[in-house]
């Protein structure tokens, strides 16, 4: 289960890690990320912790499957709140393939879906981009 600080509950803020943040697809899952989303509702003071919300629809499957999917992704995400950056939204949509997938494939797609998004903009600053 992930902690309730790191959980994505608005309409709108999975609306914007979807519509202004990046996105990489894998054939199991897509992950979209929205780095340094400042949160209005949140209390003041120090920066926001990482938040993720899943998307897992009917044609993943039955009642059973989706919400297997769901934890299964949930627990994934829970382990790797360090590697996202704070503040950060993340939204984890399951593809129908998921559905037959298990613990471990799920969790190759999601480490090869984050590395590709937060590895990107290391890569990008070392490339010699000047900072202004």
């Amino acid at each position: 289960m992930l902690p309730t600080e790191n959980r994505l509950r608005r309409r709108q803020d999975f609306g914007e890690a979807v519509r202004r943040g990046r996105r990489a697809g894998r054939p199991l899952l897509v992950v979209h990320l929205r780095r340094d989303a400042t949160d209005p509702h949140a209390p003041g003071g120090g920066s926001p912790p990482a938040r993720a919300g899943f998307v897992v629809s009917k044609a993943v499957g039955n009642a059973v499957q989706r919400n297997l999917v769901r934890r299964r992704l949930r627990h994934l995400v829970r382990e790797r709140l360090s590697l996202l950056p704070p503040g950060s939204l993340v939204v984890v949509r399951a593809l129908p393939d998921a559905g037959s997938a298990d613990h471990a494939q799920l969790a190759l797609d999601l480490d090869a879906a984050l590395q590709r998004l937060l590895g990107r903009d290391a890569r990008g600053d070392a490339e010699g981009r000047v900072a202004r």
